[in-house]
């Protein structure tokens, strides 16, 4: 299937991106005597197992429904955005605790480590790197509309923003000397909220998904109007919506008039079903339950 190889070839390519971020970072948080970077590459190291994350999920969840799964396995990639989600929600939290504790023992007078030029040169590095996944990934998630690559290219984006954090506190402690040390932690907390942030934005769709949220509003609407637009359906009533995964799951009743040969309103059901995939994706899965009319609250079959 084309939407799992493009999945999959960004996802490897991100993943084989962090791999070699991973190493860097450490060694250069290491030479460089820098506990932003070190912190930094523990983010990274995030974002490889959250690659991981999204090829396994994103494999079952691609699979046919079958006797267990009648609505296919949609559900485990939503489940794979949740996971990237908590994994960011941790690390910033993670490197909001480090950055204000080390603020902290500086203010209290403790002389904090100044980081060293490799430090700043392997953060640069990642931004470049970061930021460039962070646009290829968004783009496929979009094309492919996989809520999970989304929010691993915003995975990519949050090491791109916590590198720039990086590099303002270690740039800084670098140019400005060994008094300034404290701004490689102060620019470390600062990140990190715009990490939990970001955390917040992803977790929060998944959770609507796996609750069986409606569809939004406008979605819901546009499913009116096409029921409008045949002139023999009538009454739309009792519409339920969902997501499963990326595909939209919609139920509805309409009626007809009572006295239509059940060919006549089988292929209105078959038509309607059509326009909808059309216009909310071939995939959808819609059940119709076709009345007939009422007159005085009762059926009328004539």
């Amino acid at each position: 299937m084309e939407r799992t190889k493009e999945i999959y070839r960004i996802t490897l390519w991100g993943g084989f991106a962090n791999l070699v971020l991973v190493a860097l970072k450490f060694v250069a948080g290491v030479l460089g005597a820098s506990a932003a970077m070190i912190a930094d590459a523990v983010h990274s190291l995030s974002d490889l197992l959250t690659d991981v994350i999204v090829l396994v999920f994103v494999k079952i969840g691609n699979k046919p429904a079958d006797g267990d799964h009648n609505y296919g396995h949609g559900k485990y990639e939503t489940l794979a955005t949740l996971i990237v989600g908590l994994s960011l929600l941790a690390v910033g939290g993670k490197l909001l605790a480090d950055g204000v504790n080390k603020i902290m023992a500086a203010i209290g007078g403790e002389v904090l480590n100044t980081p060293g030029w490799i430090a700043f040169a392997a953060a640069i590095v990642s931004i470049v790197i970061k930021e460039v996944l962070f646009q290829v990934t968004v783009k496929v998630g979009r094309k492919t509309k996989s809520d999970a690559v989304v929010a691993n290219a915003w995975h990519h984006r949050t090491d791109a923003l916590s590198s720039i954090g990086t590099a303002i506190g270690i740039g800084g402690a670098v140019f400005l000397g060994q008094k300034w040390a404290i701004l490689d932690p102060i620019a470390a907390a600062v990140v990190s909220i715009f990490i939990i942030i970001a955390a917040v934005k992803i977790l929060l769709p998944a959770l609507n998904q796996l609750m069986d949220k409606s569809l939004p509003a406008d979605e819901e609407e546009k499913i009116r109007a096409i029921v409008a637009e045949d002139p023999e359906l009538s009454d739309l009533h009792h519409l339920r919506t969902r997501h499963v995964g990326n595909v939209h799951s919609i139920e509805m009743h309409v009626r007809m008039p009572g006295d239509v040969t059940l060919d006549i309103a089988h292929k209105h059901s078959m038509d309607l079903e059509a326009r909808i995939r059309e216009e909310l994706g071939p995939e959808s899965i819609v059940n119709i339950h076709i009345e007939p009319l009422k007159v005085d609250g009762k059926y009328r079959c004539e």
